[in-house]
């Protein structure tokens, strides 16, 4: 399956576009863009809460010079020839030389502009060309709050819940590994999970229709034991009821593996 190009994810995360049919269509079906999609849009809603913090020091510089290495790349491509033509000579057959050592590079003036607008609690618009640096310098603002706080487990979520189930040990797998799964009124899915067993692969989540054995990928689990995944828009949950967490190999095969880990039945 083609994904949807991490730009285009970028700026759709960012609300710089609007999504088309066929971009819709793909992440209706697809688990992957659409979970790197939320991913996206939750660093960049995370970038937006920060407006109001105006005591919070800076990222690093490093990440400052990145993303002023990014922009510069991208103007670089920009260039016309003709903004590199000759100057012409002078009326007593000299010429005069661009200045090099002395004008302020336009990426590190606009860099500065937005750590000042920063500080004042808002957010200025880079050029299309710099879209994925602002998705960048959003993660450092995020990476410099995260150090000022406790390194906390995901919160609980604070949506209504209309469907839950209990998690339990299937198959093989070590009684002792238990979770609960809530469908959330916003329709994501809240994955709780504790004791799964260690795997050579990742760790997927699956809806599950038990009368046809048709099977719907929400998305993937981090290292952590809280995960929130959007679910596919259209799904009725009165037929896709279970709720399943598998163990998946490294192998490029979309398609369950069978090993399945924890099992639930949502009811609400």
């Amino acid at each position: 399956m083609q994904h949807l190009d991490h730009d285009r994810l970028v700026f759709l995360a960012l609300g710089e576009s609007e999504v088309d049919d066929g971009e819709s269509t793909h992440l209706d079906t697809c688990a992957h863009c659409r979970t790197e999609m939320a991913t996206l849009q939750r660093v960049a809603g995370l970038g937006t809460e920060t407006r109001g913090l105006a005591d919070l020091p800076d990222p690093p510089e490093h990440v400052w010079q990145g993303i002023a290495a990014q922009v510069r790349a991208a103007e670089s491509r920009a260039v016309r020839p003709e903004a590199q033509r000759q100057v012409p000579a002078q009326a007593d057959g000299t010429t005069t030389e661009p200045t090099t050592g002395t004008t302020a590079d336009p990426a590190v003036v606009r860099l500065g502009s937005a750590r000042r607008s920063r500080r004042g609690g808002g957010w200025s618009r880079w050029a299309a060309t710099a879209a994925t640096a602002a998705a960048a310098a959003a993660v450092g603002v995020v990476g410099t709050v995260a150090v000022l706080q406790p390194d906390d487990p995901a919160p609980a979520p604070t949506q209504a819940v209309v469907a839950s189930a209990p998690l339990a040990a299937y198959g093989s797998t070590p009684p002792d590994a238990q979770g609960d799964a809530r469908v959330l009124q916003n329709h994501q899915l809240h994955l709780h999970v504790a004791n799964l067993p260690r795997v050579p692969g990742y760790y997927e989540v699956w809806l599950i229709n038990p009368t046809t054995m048709k099977m719907l990928s929400v998305g993937t689990l981090g290292g952590g034991p809280d995960a929130l995944l959007p679910l596919p828009p259209n799904v009725d949950l009165k037929s896709y009821s279970v709720v399943d967490v598998s163990a998946e190999q490294y192998d490029n095969k979309p398609a369950h593996s069978g090993d399945s880990l924890l099992r639930g039945t949502l009811t609400g």
